[in-house]
């Protein structure tokens, strides 16, 4: 399974690399507080999985990373998709390391 530190999402962000962010969590974990992206619930992956893009990276992401790392795993090892990274340690990792402001759900 492919991962990606939040502090890497900041360089590709800088470096304009192509990219979709996925928002896993629950809509009121987002409500809180999200970094852009788009919003899929982990119940609603499998039936919106058109809305994902095959042709750039994607980075899903949740709280902690557990939730975001079984949806890649099982979007790898299940569907086959290859662009797909876990963004470790999620919203919880981008609190500490790159926006300490942040609120975490």
């Amino acid at each position: 399974m492919k991962s990606i530190t939040v502090q890497e999402l900041v360089s590709w962000r800088e470096e304009g690399v192509s990219h979709a962010l996925i928002d896993i969590r629950e809509p009121y974990e987002r409500e809180v507080s999200h970094i852009d992206g788009v919003h899929i619930p982990m119940e609603d992956v499998l039936e919106r999985l058109g809305e994902i893009p095959e042709d750039i990276p994607v980075v899903i992401h949740c709280r902690s990373g557990a939730r975001s790392a079984a949806v890649t795993h099982a979007l790898t090892n299940q569907y086959g998709r290859t662009n797909v990274h876990n963004l470790e340690g999620g919203i919880r990792a981008w609190a500490t390391h790159i926006d300490p402001n942040l609120e975490v759900a």
